[in-house]
């Protein structure tokens, strides 16, 4: 296909990111000319090659080269970056990646101190509040209060002695829960059998059963407690020493390891981590074992009585960081001491910042790890907006997730802003709402996988529009309302539901239908859902957690797919499954089932090499010569998901319970995935189709899907409206939470929350048709509904 102009005019090498020869996964020797200072958006189907290009080439080296002007020495604690698959790369600077990657899962990160603010708070009350205790880490509560006595090397007229000397830190951590807001209490009977010895296997701790593992051979042989005696016999010296003692050095099989006292060794190891961080199982024995509740001391804030003292105006720092952000901007505004005056200029931007970028309605004090990937993604982009940097290139990843289309215009706003600060920003975005602001436009594709990774258009917005790229061809699509709706079977009863800023919200939830909840972002449609409806028994919920797996997982491993593909191998060759697992007896000797082979260079960047045993297919040669269906294992693990619908839908190669897994991800839009191809190389929108497509042979009767559209390309949403159709179809009820104006118009009905976000939301606005909330206009979202179907 011939090549489009540019709409920006390139003076000359300075102007552009000139990318030659890109073969990252799926690119096809792509060859392309980014204007520098511009916004640019990348479009395509998923799986076109846009992450491939943007972030695994053109971001990716650009992070790999600067690490490179480090000396050798720190470049051995960075990560190692691979140089990625191109030929030439011109003309990059420095980029910041602006993901949706969720925030550190440790309970003791917040909004407040992943940004700036918390610490500009912290010296705010360490100036003007009254009375005053101490510097800004007496208002930490990451910090806490110690003294003691030390020495110290001291240097008088050349000649060094030592003193002793008193120290003191006054830090702002309540000592009863440690700066977590919260204590627990452990149900003891969830830990071990008290009617075994440790040598019988007592624990029944998730992954500390086995008397090989270190930590439980630590317990048995530290000499503290009888291995051979039911803990139920313990002295109470054995079981204080059991459950409590402080940390100590312990001989075991000749290695020094520490031993440690039961409940602070579980307490650092699960109860520090955010739940929501955890794995599945992990998750479940804490809910099971462990009660939270409010630390009575500090009633949750978690700072210490003279942090909560020290007030400004009558109000405490614990008080700022619970408010709305929105709220505590207005509040900073009130404060005039000119001895702090550009300290509350650059605080009352920040948290203008917060309000711009559509997350008013969080609070300071709100944990880190609950926000969801889209709120992440802004919460990271508040450091940027201020900064002072300039000819920097941004990077981000469908910042519009999540978005109401109320707010997705504010968000083009900022991207503007950054581009005009004299910034490179690169945008991969579905959208058309944001990507008609773009200055350029890269079309991938023209398909998805194998069958993308090439540039089909370049030029402005009306071009695109204009050409016969998918993208163009559905750029202005726009679904209809439909003639007739479907009629409630039932419905699940929501009484007086209160968590977060809903307020004490009654609402029957219509079964047997296809039911949209929506809503501007803070509006409370989650906290609704998942504190009320998607625990429950019969409820299957699909949601943004990400995926647990390692680069060894893949489609088919994730799905259960592998098991009857491998019993179908080893009964057509009367060998044992475990052959056919390139994690277990089958794999490849020299690179361990991993198909490549890392090197390690020291100080350099490591290098990631095919192995050359098995050439990349991971199984030993004497498994591959075994056959099914005329495919060896790694054949058939190289196929793409359409290819093995049809593989396994007939003739010597059918297998029945492999084509249901199948036909279930062609359903969810992921046909050009490969079967063996690593999670860890999908997108944040393929991952959450894969687990959608795992979860649809559950029995539940009710689905409730979290923004399902994410990460899916115009064309690719008729194909999910289709399936949430035959989902209801086949007698189930779905649930969406979805911003998306086409699902809101396909919906039998819809529950609309706001008015606004935070503590101006937390309120059913509309209960209805999507015919009857476009003909009424009453809300944001019946506005832009009604503008979207052009009513």
């Amino acid at each position: 296909m011939a090549r489009k102009v540019s709409a920006v005019h390139v003076a000359d090498s300075h102007d552009v990111i000139r990318v030659r020869g890109a073969r990252e996964n799926n690119l096809k020797d792509v060859h392309i000319q980014i204007p520098k200072r511009r916004l640019t958006v990348f479009t395509g189907v998923s799986g076109s090659g846009k992450s491939s290009l943007v972030f695994n080439t053109i971001a990716a080296e650009s992070q790999r080269m600067i690490n490179e002007t480090y000396s050798a020495f720190l470049q051995g604690f960075m990560p190692a970056l691979a140089r990625p698959e191109v030929d030439v790369l011109e003309g990059l600077t420095t980029a910041i990646i602006v993901d949706q990657q969720r925030m550190g899962g440790d309970s003791r990160s917040t909004v407040g101190t992943v940004t700036d603010t918390g610490a500009m708070l912290r010296i705010l009350f360490s100036r003007l509040g009254r009375p005053h205790i101490g510097s800004p880490q007496a208002f930490s509560f990451n910090v806490a209060s110690v003294s003691g006595a030390g020495a110290v090397t001291l240097d008088k007229g050349g000649r060094k002695t030592k003193e002793r000397r008193e120290f003191s830190v006054t830090g702002g951590m309540c000592p009863r829960c440690e700066g977590r807001g919260s204590v627990s209490d452990i149900d003891l009977s969830q830990l071990y059998d008290d009617s075994k010895s440790l040598s019988e296997g007592a624990f029944t701790i998730p992954g500390w059963k086995s008397d090989s593992f270190w930590t439980v051979r630590v317990y048995a042989a530290s000499g503290f407690v009888d291995p051979d005696k039911p803990i139920r016999k313990y002295t109470k010296r054995e079981m204080n020493d059991f459950l409590y003692r402080d940390p100590v050095k312990v001989k075991v099989d000749g290695a020094n390891l520490t031993y440690e006292g039961l409940i602070p060794k579980l307490q650092k190891s699960f109860l520090s981590k955010d739940p929501e961080a955890m794995q599945p199982h992990i998750r479940a024995f804490v809910e099971r074992a462990v009660t939270f509740a409010t630390c009575p001391e500090c009633e949750g804030t978690r700072l210490t009585e003279a942090a909560r003292s020290s007030k400004i105006n009558g109000v405490s720092i614990a008080d700022v960081c619970a408010m709305q952000i929105s709220d505590v901007a207005q509040w900073v505004r009130q404060l005039d001491e000119p001895s702090v005056k550009p300290l509350l200029v650059a605080l009352a931007q920040t948290l203008d910042s917060f309000v711009e970028i559509g997350l008013g309605y969080l609070s300071l004090d709100r944990p880190s790890g609950t926000l969801s990937g889209g709120e992440a993604q802004r919460t990271k982009m508040i450091r940027h907006l201020g900064s002072s940097l300039t000819d920097v290139t941004y990077v981000f990843d469908e910042p519009t997730i999540g978005l109401h289309p109320h707010d997705i215009e504010r968000m083009n706003d900022l991207l503007l802003r950054l581009r005009d600060k004299g910034n490179t920003v690169l945008v991969v975005e579905h959208k058309p709402e944001a990507i008609i602001n773009a200055d350029h436009v890269v079309d991938l594709g023209p398909g998805a996988g194998s069958e993308g990774g090439t540039v089909c258009f370049e030029g402005t917005v009306e071009g695109l529009r204009a050409s016969d790229t998918v993208t163009g061809r559905h750029f202005d699509d726009r679904a209809k309302l439909k003639d007739s709706v479907r009629s409630s079977t039932g419905a699940l009863e929501v009484r007086g539901a209160s968590s977060h800023n809903l307020r004490d919200v009654d609402v029957d939830i219509p079964l047997g239908l296809l039911c949209v909840v929506t809503g501007v972002a803070g509006s409370g449609k989650s906290s609704l859902i998942d504190g009320s409806v998607a625990n429950r028994q019969e409820v299957v919920t699909v949601d943004q957690a990400p995926i647990k797996g390692s680069r060894r997982s893949n489609p088919a491993t994730y799905t259960g797919l592998l098991d009857p593909i491998r019993k179908a191998f080893a009964k057509a060759n009367g060998v044992k499954p475990g052959l056919f697992s390139a994690n277990s007896e089958g794999a490849c000797p020299h690179c361990k089932g991993a198909g490549v082979v890392y090197t390690d260079l020291g100080m350099m960047a490591g290098v990631a090499i095919t192995c050359e045993e098995c050439e990349g297919r991971r199984f030993q040669a004497s498994v591959l010569e075994y056959e099914f269906g005329g495919r060896d294992i790694s054949e058939v693990l190289a196929m793409s998901v359409a290819q093995a619908a049809e593989f396994f839908a007939s003739g010597s190669a059918k297998i029945p319970a492999a084509h249901k897994v199948v036909e279930r991800l062609v359903d969810v839009g992921l046909g050009y995935l490969r079967l063996g191809q690593p999670l860890t190389t999908l997108s944040g929108g393929e991952r959450q189709r894969l687990k959608l497509a795992s979860r649809m042979s559950d029995n539940g009767a009710v689905y409730v899907l979290d923004e399902p559209t994410t990460g899916l390309h115009l064309a690719d949403v008729d194909h999910l409206l289709g399936l949430l159709d035959r989902l209801v179809d086949s007698g189930k009820s779905v649930i969406v939470i979805e911003h998306h104006q086409a699902v809101m118009a396909h919906a039998d009905w819809i529950i609309d929350l706001g008015p606004g976000a935070g503590h101006d939301g937390g309120q059913v606005v509309f209960e209805g048709t999507p015919t009857d909330l476009v003909a009424a206009r009453s809300t944001l979202t019946g506005e832009h509904l009604a503008d979207y179907v052009g009513a």
